[in-house]
């Protein structure tokens, strides 16, 4: 091993002492609590009930990767930091970083899990509430910045009837409903994510124009005769033979000629591109019991088994943004 490779692993390695930092200042919500006003390390450790030798060090580190600015021992979050790490930050990402706290502790068991140790799914009946709804929040985040550019692949031309499977909050939805004033959809999801879905849509001003169905879609049928049906990020999480289940309860609730619609990885044949789609068949492997990232080949097998045709790639993949299309004939 070469020395400039060596010095690339080493910080490989070393990549997780940051993330556990942030990822830790992210449970205690200090980006928060020093958004309002300047601290003293025992006036955090007062208010987050620590310890202030710990709670120095942390902050002292934090600071050091510019994430805080302490002056005259006192520490603030800077505007800019605020805005995306706070919890009142307008452009927030801090429930995407809480859910990647709870990755943190199934991604610790990798070794073992390699070893053929069960992995640690996690389930409604496990997260606790803050759990999941930093979940649901955390894919709101990921969802909105990509949003308007998959509507403009897909395309939707004169579709009037979405259907949005595993639509979380509803971020897809709104994002197809705001581009095709005629559309109505259906966003079907797990009942209590209906409920946060409900809450979203009517801060957008578009309940009216959709019906929320709770339901499972691995052994739930699904209303209605759809002619777009879209499945985002929800592939990944299950068996071949599972997805296989879920296409066909998307074919059922489709009109012929309606097309589906998958955005997920796309992975090449021998399964090491792209590298961001390899590194998350990991985290499918720590957290589910059948999950993985999917060729097109794939994935257009299992779309044929379940009765669609003419699977084609609408867009290559570099960040899970990889989007197959199929038709119902």
């Amino acid at each position: 091993m070469t020395a400039p490779l060596q010095d690339t692993v080493m910080a490989q390695v070393r990549g997780f002492m940051e993330s556990r930092i942030v990822l830790s200042a992210a449970e205690l919500d200090l980006f928060t609590l020093l958004a309002d006003r300047p601290m003293t390390a025992q006036e955090v450790r007062d208010a987050v009930d620590g310890d202030i030798r710990a709670v120095t060090i942390l902050l002292d580190a934090l600071a050091a990767m510019e994430l805080l600015i302490k002056s005259e021992g006192r520490y603030r979050t800077p505007e800019e930091v605020a805005a995306a790490l706070a919890r009142s930050g307008a452009e927030s990402v801090l429930p995407i970083i809480l859910h990647y706290a709870n990755m943190w502790r199934r991604w610790s068991r990798l070794t073992d899990i390699v070893r053929g140790a069960p992995s640690e799914e996690p389930t409604v009946a496990t997260r606790t509430p803050e759990q999941f709804r930093a979940f649901i929040e955390g894919m709101h985040v990921l969802a909105k910045r990509r949003a308007p550019g998959l509507v403009e692949h897909v395309a939707p031309g004169d579709a009037r009837a979405f259907l949005d499977v595993g639509g979380a909050s509803g971020t897809y939805t709104i994002a197809f409903l705001r581009a095709c004033p005629a559309m109505r959809a259906t966003l079907f999801d797990l009942p209590n994510v209906i409920e946060m879905a409900r809450e979203r849509l009517s801060n957008e001003g578009l309940l009216d124009r959709v019906t929320l169905v709770g339901g499972d879609y691995l052994k739930d049928s699904i209303p209605g005769q759809h002619d777009l049906c879209l499945l985002s990020a929800i592939v990944h999480q299950n068996s071949p033979e599972e997805n296989i289940v879920l296409y066909r309860h998307c074919y059922d609730s489709m009109a012929s000629g309606g097309r589906i619609i998958i955005r997920d990885h796309l992975m090449s044949g021998d399964r090491t591109a792209p590298r961001s789609g390899a590194i998350f068949a990991v985290n499918m492997l720590c957290g589910t019991s059948g999950g993985n990232s999917y060729t097109f080949d794939e994935i257009a097998d299992g779309l044929r088994k379940a009765g669609f045709v003419n699977p084609r790639v609408l867009h290559e993949d570099s960040v899970m943004d990889g989007l197959v299309e199929a038709r119902k004939p």
